[in-house]
């Protein structure tokens, strides 16, 4: 049965107690669920449960340390790959190290590196979990945002009686089934995104494009789709692909491509987010040869391509939501203010190739969002991914 937890990409972290044979069937709910997971562990978790057994279930490597032997496990990237990351078993010197920023393991520093909901399995003896300081801890782990699951109470590893037993597999799916379908909000929503370039042919061989990537657009689709919408993704041509299952990816190569898949899929949808770089010129004549090099050199006639965003704009109905991206070198306020208005949209996100670290081909971008209302809301740099969150909670504010 597969259901919240389909496509997500779960970080489960064991570490060093007896309940890590839990693991084993946690991982296997996990994968029947259709979720993607990576298992880390720490070097004492391997003590109680065998990374081959968690590697076999979850179809991917454990990974027991930053560094393992010449590879570089990055945490930073791990934490920005996971929708939620699970410690469970999570110990009391876990628990420890991540409340106060101690980054000894993999499991500490990718705690620590996540940009996801992070949930906490306690499991320990009695009176390690009456602790002040584990309670302590407990209490700053959720002063961060943290979730912890309450432990069960039973007969405990030492032969005491009491709380202190981590919650059984089914419970912790539980947890994670109430998170996400809290986070649905664009459930039974129809989304419609297009990202990346065009290439506008000269001959067969040549063609005129843009430095996108695709990688924004991209991120915006996946933000969509996690949160329960219909996405249909008009992707140009780009070597990058999202990694959900469920969205709707529709290629085109050339402008006229792109504006046919997107004012059709327009049609139907609830919200339109225009993040494609499409080419505002295209040849005006096609040399079906390739065209030889001449001593004079060469030129070629351009003629204006379909504008998909005016046309959108003109054709939005009353309860759809059309948002634009304007990407600028100078005046950009008044540019994308100017963009804003002629194509009708609900809002426009507007980012400058003068920032550094935004634009084309980067991981991370610095963005505006200008409202008709003159309201603003201006960003620092941060990842595309979370920009991405930045737009969808702009759109369900709007809705």
């Amino acid at each position: 049965m597969k259901g919240l937890l389909k496509e997500k990409k779960i970080i489960l972290c064991i570490t060093g107690s007896i309940a890590a044979y839990k693991a084993a069937m946690l991982t296997r709910l996990f994968i029947k669920q259709g979720a993607q997971v990576q298992v880390l562990m720490t070097p004492a978790a391997t003590s109680f449960i065998s990374p081959l057994t968690l590697s076999t279930l979850s179809k991917n490597p454990v990974y027991t340390d930053v560094i393992d032997g010449n590879a570089w496990n990055s945490h930073v990237d791990l934490g920005l790959w996971a929708d939620t990351m699970i410690i469970a078993p999570a110990t009391a010197n876990t628990m420890a190290k991540c409340a106060n920023g101690i980054a000894d393991s993999i499991v500490v520093a990718t705690y620590l590196s996540a940009k996801c909901p992070v949930f906490f399995a306690p499991a320990m003896d009695l009176d390690m979990w009456k602790h002040g300081s584990t309670k302590q801890n407990i209490k700053t782990l959720q002063s961060y945002g943290n979730h912890i699951i309450p432990v069960g109470k039973g007969e405990l590893a030492s032969g005491l009686f009491g709380d202190g037993r981590m919650a059984e597999p089914e419970e912790i799916i539980q947890h994670l089934d109430t998170l996400f379908s809290s986070e649905l909000d664009f459930l039974n929503k129809s989304v419609v995104v297009n990202a990346g370039p065009t290439q506008e042919a000269i001959d067969p061989v040549r063609y005129i494009g843009n430095h996108s990537s695709g990688k924004m657009g991209i991120e915006i689709a996946e933000e969509f789709a996690r949160r329960g919408a219909n996405v249909s993704l008009i992707l140009g041509p780009t070597n990058l692909l999202p990694s959900n299952s469920s969205i709707n990816i529709h290629h085109v190569k050339s402008a006229e491509e792109m504006f046919v898949a997107t004012t059709q899929a327009y049609k139907t949808a609830d919200i339109g987010v225009l993040a494609a770089a499409v080419a505002d010129f295209t040849p005006a004549d096609y040399s079906a040869t390739k065209i030889k090099k001449k001593d004079s050199g060469m030129q070629i006639e351009l003629k204006r391509t379909k504008d998909i965003a005016k046309y959108l704009g003109q054709s939005k109905k009353d309860k759809q939501i059309l948002v634009g991206f304007a990407l600028e070198t100078n005046n950009e306020n008044a540019h994308a203010r100017k963009k804003l208005t002629s194509k009708n949209f609900d809002f426009i996100v507007l980012n400058s190739l003068r920032n550094k670290g935004a634009g084309f081909k980067h991981d991370t971008n610095q963005v505006t969002f200008l409202f008709p209302d003159n309201k603003v809301q201006e960003f620092q740099l941060k990842s595309k991914k979370e920009v991405a969150v930045d737009i969808a909670n702009a759109v369900q504010s709007l809705i």
